[in-house]
């Protein structure tokens, strides 16, 4: 193993979320810390994930993948560790375990080992590239703050947390069906988003112009930040993506969700910010007067109440003016759509925390998620460092073989990981490895036989 002096980030690499201004949570420190690496991190199975096949015997294997596979460390006081490079599953325990990162996070894998990009720079040639890497996703709650009224910054609570089970529900659908993915991790960040790892062979093998294009087609907010209206459906139909995602998801989570939860037109300012997005001021105008003329002594919902005003309004086909047409369906996408960071997923050499990471600043740590049940995942009840020493200290010593993580309510999660996610790939991947050599030994013996 070997690893570079620590750096200030000025380098190429970009690493998701740079922490500042640290302050721990009662029960995270370096001791705790320690005995996660110590008896929990599940080094195994990201070593598997990240070799993808080739850590076998299979005579394709490529012994020297998982070696090219760019990892950092953040230590305590915010020291950056780039480039760090480890060749087996015992090289990157002892790195960690002697380290002791605060936060773990996962590059590319480049043309050549990333520790000795130096020597081979001074050759000249320019053979220090990325090749491979998952396609990222990257969403924070905190970008959806000028629609949430429950919290802001990195609070989140249960009100707010149902716009990030949207947005899992709406990219995973896309992913599996629109592109044909079918190996995709999402994972909690451990305090306010998601991120999701698309590790498909043919995911990992794409240039960052298809990677792009790829972000580009979950792309709707077309404002800037200080525009009024930041969603602008245009054209003679919707894309079939759109159609799905307003009626299969945006739309209950708008409607039985947010109205009541977020109190989206409880306060005049709050029905000000949903009329300056309709663009034509005379219906903003007639919808203002008769909510100001609403009886104080109304039981019903004023949430509920006004959202049918609006939406009978523009749909009742009174109003003929320009962009009145999609309105309702621009509304609803302005508070619920996914907000994607858009440059993670469009470059390669973008970092993205690993999965099992504890978060310094809430102690959680970053376990999976299942897509098919995201909506009953809750943030809140993630268990944190201090309960999973906790449950390893009154667990007893278990039996002999066992492992320390199925002593504690992490288990669950690897065990998800394992059988979800893990196995399936692992299966692909020597099927694909299997059929690529198969396909090269075939070309060999058919250039033989003339």
């Amino acid at each position: 193993m070997v690893i570079e002096e620590a750096v200030n980030g000025k380098d190429d690499m970009l690493i998701d979320g740079q922490m500042a201004d640290q302050v721990l949570p009662s029960g995270f420190n370096l001791n705790f810390l320690n005995l996660y690496y110590a008896k929990l991190f599940p080094y195994g199975d990201i070593f598997k994930w990240m070799s993808y096949g080739n850590d076998g015997k299979h005579p394709a294997c490529d012994k020297s993948y998982f070696g090219r596979r760019e990892l950092s460390f953040t230590l305590e006081n915010d020291i950056y560790l780039r480039f760090l490079s480890f060749n087996s599953v015992s090289e990157l325990e002892k790195g960690i375990r002697e380290k002791c990162p605060f936060k773990i996070d996962i590059g590319p894998v480049y043309s050549v080992d990333p520790s000795k990009r130096h020597a081979y720079a001074q050759s000249g040639e320019n053979v220090f590239k990325p090749v491979e890497r998952e396609l990222i996703f990257d969403i924070d709650i905190t970008d959806y703050d000028d629609v949430r009224y429950c919290c802001s910054g990195a609070d989140v609570c249960l009100d707010c947390w149902p716009l990030m089970t949207a947005a899992i529900k709406v990219i995973n659908t896309a992913l599996r069906d629109d592109f044909g993915f079918r190996h995709i991790l999402w994972v909690y960040s451990g305090r306010r988003g998601v991120h999701c790892w698309v590790c498909d062979g043919k995911a990992r093998r794409l240039t960052n112009e298809q990677r792009a294009a790829i972000a580009d087609y979950f792309r709707v907010y077309k404002g800037s930040e200080n525009s009024k209206k930041k969603v602008s459906l245009t054209g003679h139909a919707l894309h079939p993506f759109l159609v799905r995602s307003y009626t299969e998801v945006l739309k209950d989570l708008f409607e039985q969700t947010l109205l009541s939860s977020q109190q989206i037109f409880s306060t005049e300012d709050r029905c000000e910010k949903v009329l300056e997005m309709i663009p034509d001021e005379s219906v903003a105008a007639e919808l203002r007067g008769r909510w100001q003329k609403r009886s104080s002594g109304s039981k019903d919902d004023i949430n509920a109440v006004r959202w049918e005003h609006l939406k009978h309004t523009l749909q009742s086909g009174r109003h003929k003016g320009q962009g009145l047409r999609r309105c309702v369906e621009e509304i609803v996408f302005s508070f619920s759509y996914p907000r994607l960071d858009m440059e993670v997923s469009k470059h390669m050499n973008h970092l993205l925390k690993a999965p099992f990471c504890v978060h310094p600043k809430t102690g959680r740590v970053c376990v999976p998620i299942d897509p098919v049940h995201c909506h009953e995942f809750d943030p809140t009840t993630v268990p944190t460092l201090s309960q999973l020493l906790q449950e390893l200290n009154s667990g007893g010593m278990g039996q002999e073989g066992d492992n320390d993580w199925d002593r504690t309510s992490l288990g669950e999660s690897v065990r998800f990981f394992r059988s979800s996610f893990l196995e399936p790939l692992l299966k692909a991947c020597k099927e694909e490895m299997e059929s690529a050599y198969n396909s090269k030994l075939q070309q060999s013996k058919n250039s033989l036989s003339w």
